[in-house]
Formats: C-alpha cells, structure tokens, sequence
C-alpha cells in the first residue's frame, strides 16, 4: 500500500550503473559490465560475437557462445530495440511475452506445453517472421504452443487453427472452425477464414477526407533516439504515425505532442520530451489522450460509471414509484456513499481477508451475497430489475431494457458500436483489458456534443481487434473525424494505415538507427518508398 506514494531517483554515487567502481573498474575490450547492458541487442550481440577473435577470451568461449545464444533468441523474437538494461516492469505486454519467449528458447526444454497471450502486441508486421521462427523452434523442439493471436501471419504460421464465436460475450462460446488455416479460408461460417481469404475485406470502410492547408507542427524533435526531425499533423483528418518497433512514434506523439497538448489545453504538469516548438494548437480547444491504461484500478469503477450511465440509471431508480414514496434520491443507488449501500462491504460486494504475510484474500460479502446494495434499496424494481441485477447486464442486454430511456439507450448503444456488447455494465474496471479500456474511453469521448477542435491521440487502438471489431473502430474514427475533430493514431495494423488520411512512417529500425522521417503523405504512397518497412508489409 505504501509503494503508491514513493518515487525514485537516479543514484548519485553510480550515476545508475548500480556496480561500485572496483566492479565498473575491470574492463573487457574496453567496456565494463555497465557499458555492456546499455547496448541494445542487436550491439551486445556483435560485441560478443567479436570477442570470439580475442585471445584473452579463448578461456571463456563456452560462457562467450552461451551469451552470443541468449542474445540471438532475444533478437529473433524481434526485440533488437532493447537496451540489456531495460527494467522489465516498462515492457509491454507483448515485450515481456517475446523475453520470456527468448528465455524458454535458450533453455531448450521439451515435451512443455506453452500459452501465449497475443505475442505480436506491439510488432511491427516486417518483425513477425522472426517471431513465428523463434515459435517454431519451440514447436520443432516437441513442445506444444497455444497462441491467442488477431494477427493475419500468426494465423498463417500456425499448424491449426480454433475459431470461436460467432460473437463475443454471451454470443460466443462456441467452436466455430477446428482445421488447417487453409481450411479456414474455404469455410462458409468462419469470419476470420473470411478475411484470411480475402472474400472480406476492410477496403473503403470510410472515405478518405483530403488534407487541408492547417497543421499541427512539432518542430526539431530531439528526444531518445528522434533525430531533430520536424513534423506536421493535418488539422482535422485521421494520421496514422507507423515504423517499426522502437522507432520513435510513442516518443513524438505521446512524450512531446500529447504531453505539450495536456500541458498547454488540460493544464496537466507533464514535463514534454525535448523539442524546438510546437504550431498548430492555438488551433485546437481540447485534448485527449486515447490510451490503454486502465479506467480506475478499483472494483468500484467500471464501465457504468466511467462512462455517465450509472448516473442515469440512479435516475431513473430514484424517479420510480416506490422510490419516490420512500423519499429515495439518486444518491440512494450510489455504492459510494451511505444509505443505500451494504455497510459491511461499503459497497464493495465483498470484503478482504488479511492473510498476513500472504497478502489479502477478497470473499463474497456474506449480508450482501455480492449485491453491494442493502435490501431495502433492492426492494426498488424497474422492469422487475433492482439496480444490482441491472449492473449484471451485458451492455447488449442493457440496450433492450432501457431502450424507452433515450440518454440511456444513446450511451449504450455507443459501447455496442465499439465492440462493447458483451461487456457487464459493473464489471471491475481492474478486470478489463488495456484495449477493453481504450474502447471504452473512445465511446465515451463519442457520447460528447461537440468535436470540432478537438484533438486524439490513440495509442494501437487496434490491440485485441478481431477485424470485424477494427471495421466498428473505423467507423468510430470517421465518425469523429467528420464531426471536426482532430485524430493521431499510434498503429501497426494495415488496414488502419491505409483508412487514415494522412501517414507518417519513422525509422528506418528501432533504437538508435530509428528516429528518421523516412516517409509523409497519401497512405497508398508507402507502397511506392522503396525504404519503408510499412510499404513492404502493405505491399504483402
């Protein structure tokens, strides 16, 4: 509970190279053990295949291959942007898969059946083969992999394919497609085999809008690895800003021109990443940060709350006869404060067990059965629903029983365009997925009057997007667009690149050979760039 409120600092004795100088003083081929972790993969990788020509390591060669193994794994998994010293707790989802990935590799172990969770997160298209080698090297070594996986390639790559569905949430459940990926293709009711064969496809799911004369330009652009680069956003379109893995697009359009947005529209105190100037936003009146942390980090939130719907519905609870004739406001359906709620469990719908040393264990409020109301308050039905059955609604489920309640209808109905139907209305918002949380961020921006001069940024809004649930995005997109406002998305996936108005490509690599503006314009036009990793992956 105390880690909340400490920060930390980097070492002034070691200046955070963490060693004491007897350890930084012993040296191999001029760098000591601190220089070596601040390579990046693809670095170390030749430094150690290097020190094979060294006579003083001749000694240590089986060590010397045993390094030169590791670091191979890790850069065929597609991580050659890493620095050995990177802390582990900053890596993504999918970063930490593809380490652990590299781990199990270099250890060589058979007969083990792996589970990955959507590896290619965060992976640029010309990296995945290497990804898919490093997962056949696994398969070849007689272990079993089952792989949660959106991505085309993946799919591809795979030696047989499960397809569930047809929908998500209470629609889905069921085996819709067991074979070959081939056999995927030919299926009539498979969705996915629809799109891997090309009878559906996401062409033309918005129109292009042209690009006018107003930008947003970032000037001189100087942090980590960007090479003083100046760029422009076109005012009121969709730009998709594309590269490879460590290229250096969070860098310019999360650390310098979102946080210089917040700063600037929001009065946020975030510290911008290194830059000349900035253009452009005078012309915008309000800011957003479309990302995929979480929504709130406590049971207490959720989507009802997060996106207004709860208080419309302890409207309508507090309107209903009975609640009227008992003197009930809305506050008396809030969890949050006293009168309406279980006391035991504040509302909670369960209650903690301090287990010690072992941290605390949560158990089902025993007044409450989980309710988090108390019975008085539940004694209030609308449609024979108190407010407790109504928060274990699917969203789609919600949209049948208040359609008759227009401001509630419209909010749910904007979680079901953005791929939300299956979610319950008081599900934890601890519990939902950083893409869950961005989606629900974007229906709530969507639920908003007025657009025009707004601006977002979306971090890979495309992360655990099936493409039907991508088309639903697009839209959403478009819709926002068209209202006036203003749209910078972070993004690998092909079909977003080529839907936007406007692209952006840095790289040409990760790390320190990134950092270059190797492309700007129409995102057909990457095809033609001979440079362009994107081009390549979209031309395949």
């Amino acid at each position: 509970r105390l880690l909340q409120f400490q920060s930390g600092s980097t070492c002034t004795t070691c200046h955070g190279q963490r060693l004491n100088p007897a350890a930084l003083s012993l040296k191999l081929a001029g760098k000591n053990i601190a220089d070596f972790l601040a390579l990046t993969i693809p670095e170390a990788l030749g430094f150690t295949q290097k020190l094979s020509e060294l006579d003083s390591v001749k000694s240590l060669e089986e060590a010397r291959r045993g390094l030169e193994q590791r670091l191979t794994f890790l850069n065929d998994a597609g991580l050659t942007y890493l620095t050995l010293n990177r802390e582990i707790n900053s890596l993504s989802g999918g970063e930490g898969q593809r380490v652990r990935l590299a781990t199990q590799l270099g250890l060589g172990l058979v007969g083990v059946t792996y589970v990955l969770d959507e590896p290619s997160i965060g992976l640029h298209p010309s990296d995945h083969s290497r990804l898919i080698k490093s997962l056949h090297g696994l398969r070849d070594l007689d272990n079993t992999l089952v792989v949660v996986e959106h991505d085309r390639d993946m799919m591809l790559a795979a030696d047989h394919l499960v397809e569930m569905g047809p929908g998500a949430g209470i629609d889905g459940g069921k085996v819709i497609f067991e074979g070959t990926p081939d056999e995927c293709k030919k299926h009539p009711t498979s969705r996915t085999g629809a799109y891997l064969s090309g009878r559906a496809t996401l062409d033309k799911i918005i129109q292009r809008k042209p690009v006018g004369k107003e930008y947003i330009t970032v000037k001189n652009a100087k942090e980590n690895n960007l090479k003083n680069i100046t760029v422009k956003f076109p005012i009121g379109n969709i730009t998709a800003v594309c590269g490879v893995s460590g290229s250096g697009k969070s860098t310019l359009a999360i650390d310098i021109l979102s946080a210089v947005a917040a700063r600037k529209i929001n009065g946020a105190k975030l510290i911008p990443g290194v830059y000349g100037g900035i253009e452009g936003l005078e012309k915008i009146n309000a800011f957003t940060a479309v990302d995929q942390e979480p929504i709130g980090r406590s049971p207490r939130s959720n989507p009802a709350t997060f996106t207004g719907i709860m208080d419309l519905m302890r409207e309508l609870w507090s309107s209903l006869p009975l609640a009227k004739v008992r003197g009930y406001n809305a506050g008396r359906f809030s969890f949050n404060v006293r009168g309406g709620r279980c006391e035991t469990c504040t509302g909670e719908g369960f209650v903690a067990l301090d287990m010690q040393f072992l941290g605390e264990t949560f158990v089902e409020c025993p007044s409450c059965a989980g309710r988090r109301f108390n019975r008085e308050t539940l004694e209030v039905r609308f449609k024979g629903l108190n407010i407790s059955d109504a928060l274990k609604l699917s969203v789609k489920e919600a949209v049948e029983v208040f359609k008759a309640q227009p401001r509630l209808a419209e909010k749910l109905r904007t979680l079901e365009e953005v791929g939300l139907g299956y979610l319950k209305l008081g599900q934890a918002a601890n519990t939902l997925s950083g893409g869950e949380a961005q989606r629900l961020k974007l229906a709530s921006e969507l639920s908003r009057r007025d657009h025009s001069g707004r601006l977002y940024v979306l971090d890979e809004p495309t992360t655990g997007l099936h493409w039907d649930d991508i088309a639903k995005l697009l839209k959403l997109l478009g819709r926002l667009r068209d209202a006036g406002a203003t749209l910078i998305v972070i993004e690998h996936q092909s079909d977003v690149i080529l839907a936007a108005d406007w692209a952006i490509e840095l790289g040409p690599e990760g790390g320190k050979e990134g950092g270059h503006i190797i492309f700007e314009g129409q995102p057909e036009d990457l095809k033609k760039t001979k440079e362009s990793p994107t081009g390549r992956a979209l031309k395949n």
